[in-house]
Parts: C-alpha cells; structure tokens; sequence
C-alpha cells in the first residue's frame, strides 16, 4: 500500500477556513515588547503573559529601562506565571545585552537572537515572523502536535525536524500564517486531550484517530 501523502494545500485552506483571524495572541507595543512577552510565555499560556505585561511594560518599557531593573522587581511583576524568577533573571540579562551590543534595538537574523539570553530558535522564529515579517515557521507544542497528527511530520520527529519539513512542505509566503493557524487549529480543535475529532475536516487522515482505533 502506498505511504500516504498529506494535502498541503488542502490542510492550508481547510485551517484557513477555519479560523482566518488567526494571529499573534500575546500583546505588545515594540518588538522589544514582543520579545519579552515571547520569553515569558514558555511553559505558560499566552493569556497568563498577557495579564502581566501591562504593569511590566509600564515600568520597562524598552531595552535600556529592563535592563537597569531590579531582578526583584521584574518578580513581583510577572510572579503568577511559571519560572518567573529565571524568567525574569533572563529578560534583564536580554535586555543588557540589547543595550552592550545592538544600541537597544532587537536584532533581525536567527544567528543573532538565539545568542541573546533566554531566546532559544522557537523564540527567535516568533520574533522574526511576527515582528519583522520575516517568513518563518516557530514550532510550539500545538504546532509540533498537529503536525505530526496530520502526517506532516514523523512520530519521532522532533522540533528541529518538524520545522524543516513543513517549510519543505508548504510555500515560504505562507509560512508565517500556516506557523499562527496551526496554533489556532491546535489550541481551538486539536487538543491535546478531547480534541474535536467531530467537527475535524481532516478525520479521515489523522494519526490520533487511526491509533485511537
């Protein structure tokens, strides 16, 4: 029997029909914001970020003011979401290092930003994508998840393997919105647990349900 081969453009259209407002749900003013709400929003919900960054970009709001911040203080402000005192050890050491060697100002290459503190490729692909608009594909959990559900990727990949294979897989001009509906398709239908196989457009090629039985 001949190995199945996902649809891309029809697994495109079908999350694109589903959900076309998909976008960015972590707030923020500047791409330094963004930068510091990615690095926060690891192991966390974007909701969670989104309660306590207000207060923090009111008190640091760019690079040169978080890096002369009070560890500390930087705690107090984000403690109700996990890791908060490494979170928060690593936005001010980020922040420093904005200011020693890139005058304040976010860089805009892969290279650069996973030598910034606290920014590993996922983050680093989220910076680029969302704020320089740069095509790029950041695997989370969900998108890592769906992936491999929907046969775009192997069982035993992991995420360094999953990204390379969807930007294989699908148009470069769609890689920064097929990286926003994949997390939408993943936190709004295919869960992790209980997903909505019912209203699932994809059903009859889906790894969950075939080993599901």
């Amino acid at each position: 029997m001949a190995r199945y081969k996902p649809d891309c453009g029809y697994i495109y259209d079908q999350l694109d029909r589903l959900f076309p407002q998909a976008h960015c749900e972590l707030d923020y003013g500047s791409i330094f914001q963004l930068t510091v709400a990615v690095m926060l929003s690891a192991q966390t919900t974007d909701v969670s970020v989104n309660k306590v960054t207000p207060a923090l970009f009111e008190a640091y709001p760019d690079a040169f003011r978080m890096a002369q911040a009070n560890q500390k203080d930087v705690e107090h402000l984000i403690r109700s979401i996990g890791l908060y005192r490494n979170k928060a050890a690593n936005v001010i050491a980020m922040s420093r290092q904005l200011v020693e060697e890139y005058e304040g100002k976010v860089p805009e290459t892969m290279e650069q930003l996973t030598k910034l503190r606290g920014v590993g490729r996922k983050s680093a692909n989220v910076i680029l994508s969302e704020g320089y608009k740069i095509p790029a594909i950041a695997v989370d959990t969900h998108v890592h998840r769906v992936s491999i559900r929907l046969y775009l990727a192997g069982e035993n990949d992991d995420v360094s393997r999953v990204e390379a294979k969807l930007m294989k897989q699908f148009p470069r001009e769609r890689w920064s919105k097929l990286h926003h509906l994949l997390i939408f398709f993943g936190r709004y239908m295919c869960a992790a647990r209980n997903p909505q196989c019912e209203k699932c457009p994809f059903s009859e090629h889906c790894r969950y349900l075939k080993q599901k039985g």
